[in-house]
């Protein structure tokens, strides 16, 4: 076997590996919170909050879930937060596309951990981004109370999901809430600020206080039926509008009215008849570097994620590392902006090293996301970055404004923007390929993603330092190998802080995919993307 082929076969075991963890902790993570809760939830009547998502989603469209790794090893003294408590996806309903958000009644009785709510706010910002409707199944206890202080007050807590209810519906997007469960105090604003509330008879139950709560502010005794049950909200009060008999008769009276909804006006990017790649997708995993410093061909990995044939290289030969080209993806019509990590010559004839972004790839990179915005054509960021050069050379040279120019060029971007974090994404190379500080649609990552200022070994090195003056000044200098201890120990936890899984779980993706479904990914996004409006271009102050 030739050295290629063993290269081949490393990488693509390596990713493989890789792929088989990520699917290991989902599973754990689908159990919610654990098999006797959702056993309870069964033996109380209803389904489980996945059982409710699978039969409301139409069968012949798989789901996208977003954030299943939010809140993943973060709230472990509290006993975990598997997926945040709720679960949000992309899915069909009667054909049309929507997002379905989900409290899980297995984790904490549904309650709202701080990772709860920027989950259910990125829900929120995905359907206004699109104009697309958007589907609440409640069953919530409301606030976890021993953290409300990071829940409640700011201008991203919980009060902000009750705003963009009010904004969604004066923007003429569709909010249908089923309560299925408790929905207790602030929580009851959301399905009744929603366009119709449906609430399941003796499982649902809503009010600002409940019985406890009554009986402690008022002595009133009352039980949680006749203060807030479906007979008293669709007979006495009028709150919600539909009784419905169990979850299944909801989830299917959902289905009946979103099958209802008008026609979106669509923002008319461009499709045609979809081709399969070139190459097999599945052979994407073995053109990916198992050693995470070594260089290879990003163009290998756009031709087995694009149509066949409809790769138009942009500028190919300056700028090298970064590759800009147009291309369809599903018969989508999208611009290309991808890190080139490998070995180049400059003009000069010196070999450079890829991923990093030099001024000529900064400049090919702006020049082309502006034409893009000026066709109305989409953009698919591949991540794979270290940073933008540095040095004597790169600064006289004017690193910074040409890095500037293409950081200026995709925050004022207003064609849809989706992110893949294949690889690294570090420093201000994050912000110029559209991290997501910068409103990407949809960013994902694959498995080897890892977002950071700097590298690991850069950062640890940096720390050490630091570490070791700190030391120094106190009259405690460190030993050799108290300096390697030192450094191992940063480089162990800066890695961890770097990886994919420390990413997801506090949202700064939207999922760690596997790698073959990215193509999918990049064309729901688009379809998506579809359904909202894009704004005139104004690319502001962007030096030439």
């Amino acid at each position: 076997m030739d050295k290629k082929k063993l290269e081949y076969n490393k990488n693509e075991d390596h990713l493989q590996l890789l792929i088989s963890q990520m699917q290991h902790k989902l599973h754990v993570i689908y159990e919610g919170g654990g098999k006797a809760k959702n056993d309870k939830l069964r033996a109380q009547g209803k389904m489980t909050a996945r059982e409710r998502v699978q039969y409301l989603a139409d069968p012949d469209f798989e789901p996208i879930e977003l954030g299943a790794f939010a809140g993943f090893q973060m709230y472990e003294s509290e006993g975990g937060c598997p997926a945040g408590g709720v679960i949000v996806c992309i899915a069909k309903v009667s054909g049309k596309l929507v997002i379905i958000v989900a409290n899980d009644a297995s984790v904490k009785a549904g309650a709202w951990f701080p990772i709860t709510g920027k989950k259910n706010l990125r829900a929120q910002e995905i359907s206004m981004e699109n104009r697309i409707p958007i589907i609440y199944l409640v069953d919530s206890a409301g606030v976890y109370l021993p953290m409300q202080d990071e829940i409640f007050p700011d201008k991203e807590h919980f009060g902000r999901i009750f705003r963009n209810n009010a904004k969604m519906s004066s923007m003429g997007i569709t909010q249908i809430a089923a309560i299925m469960g408790s929905c207790v105090a602030g929580g009851a604003y959301l399905p009744i600020m929603s366009d119709e509330a449906l609430i399941v008879e003796g499982t649902g139950s809503i009010f600002l206080a409940g019985p406890y709560l009554v009986k402690a502010a008022i002595g009133e005794e009352v039980d949680a039926e006749t203060l807030g049950g479906a007979r008293t909200h669709c007979e006495v009060s009028g709150v919600t509008d539909y009784k419905m008999p169990d979850d299944k008769t909801c989830l299917d009276t959902i289905r009946s009215l979103v099958s209802k909804l008008g026609k979106p006006e669509y923002a008319g990017f461009d499709r045609i008849e979809s081709k399969l790649p070139s190459e097999n997708d599945e052979s994407i995993l073995g053109h990916f570097p198992e050693n995470p410093s070594k260089p290879y061909d990003v163009l290998e990995i756009i031709h087995r994620v694009v149509d066949e044939a409809s790769f138009l290289q942009y500028k190919e030969d300056y700028g090298k590392t970064i590759v800009c080209g147009y291309a369809r993806i599903d018969g989508w019509a999208v611009g290309i902006v991808a890190n080139q990590r490998m070995v180049v010559k400059n003009a000069q004839g010196e070999m450079q090293f890829g991923g990093v972004i030099y001024s000529d790839s900064a400049d090919k990179a702006s020049r082309f996301i502006m034409n893009c915005n000026q066709k109305k054509i989409p953009l698919v960021f591949f991540h794979d970055v270290t940073g933008f050069m540095v040095g004597k050379r790169s600064e006289h040279g004017g690193i910074i404004k040409d890095g500037a120019k293409m950081v200026n060029a995709v925050a004022n971007s207003t064609v849809p923007k989706i992110s893949i974090v294949i690889g690294n994404s570090y420093g201000a190379g994050n912000y110029a390929m559209c991290g997501k500080a910068y409103d990407p649609r949809i960013i994902v990552g694959w498995p080897t993603a890892k977002i950071a200022v700097m590298g690991g070994a850069q950062a640890a090195k940096v720390l050490t330092q630091i570490q070791v003056s700190t030391l120094k000044g106190k009259g405690m200098p460190p030993n050799k190998e108290e300096e390697v201890q030192l450094y191992e120990e940063i480089m162990k936890r800066y890695e961890e802080q770097t990886s994919a899984y420390y990413a997801a779980a506090r949202l700064w993706i939207d999922a760690i995919i596997d790698p073959r479904e990215t193509r999918r990914i990049i064309s729901v996004s688009i379809e998506l993307a579809n359904h909202g409006v894009v704004e005139k271009f104004n690319p502001g102050v962007i030096q030439t």
